[in-house]
C-alpha cells in the first residue's frame, strides 16, 4: 500500500468488482482515506469512543514504515508477524519486506 497506493486501491476496487471509471475519483478516495486527514478531523482530535473511553487520538500513529519500533518490542512483533502469517496463509498476499 505505501509503494502503490493508487495501483492497490485500483486492485481492491476491481476484487470488490467496482473498478474506478477517472483517475479523479482514486484520487479522491486515497485523500478521503489519507491518516493525515483523517487525524486532524475535529472528532479524532477531540473526541472520545463512547464505550472504552479512549480518545480517538490515540487510535492514530505517524503512518509511517517502521514506526512500530516506537510502539512495540522485538517480541510482541515476532508474535504479530507469526499471527499474520497463519491468517494470510493459502491468500496471495504478503508481507513486501
Amino acid at each position: 500500500m505505501k509503494k502503490d497506493p493508487k495501483g492497490q486501491l485500483r486492485r481492491l476496487a476491481c476484487f470488490l468488482g467496482r473498478p474506478f471509471e477517472k483517475e479523479k475519483e482514486v484520487d479522491k478516495v486515497l485523500w478521503r482515506c489519507s491518516l493525515e486527514r483523517l487525524k486532524n478531523l475535529e472528532v479524532n482530535q477531540h473526541g472520545a469512543d463512547p464505550w472504552l473511553g479512549f480518545e480517538y487520538k490515540f487510535y492514530f500513529r505517524r503512518g509511517s514504515v517502521g514506526d512500530w519500533k516506537n510502539n512495540m518490542s522485538n517480541e510482541m512483533k515476532e508474535k504479530l508477524d507469526h499471527i499474520t502469517a497463519m491468517k494470510y496463509e493459502g491468500s496471495d498476499l504478503g508481507f513486501g519486506h
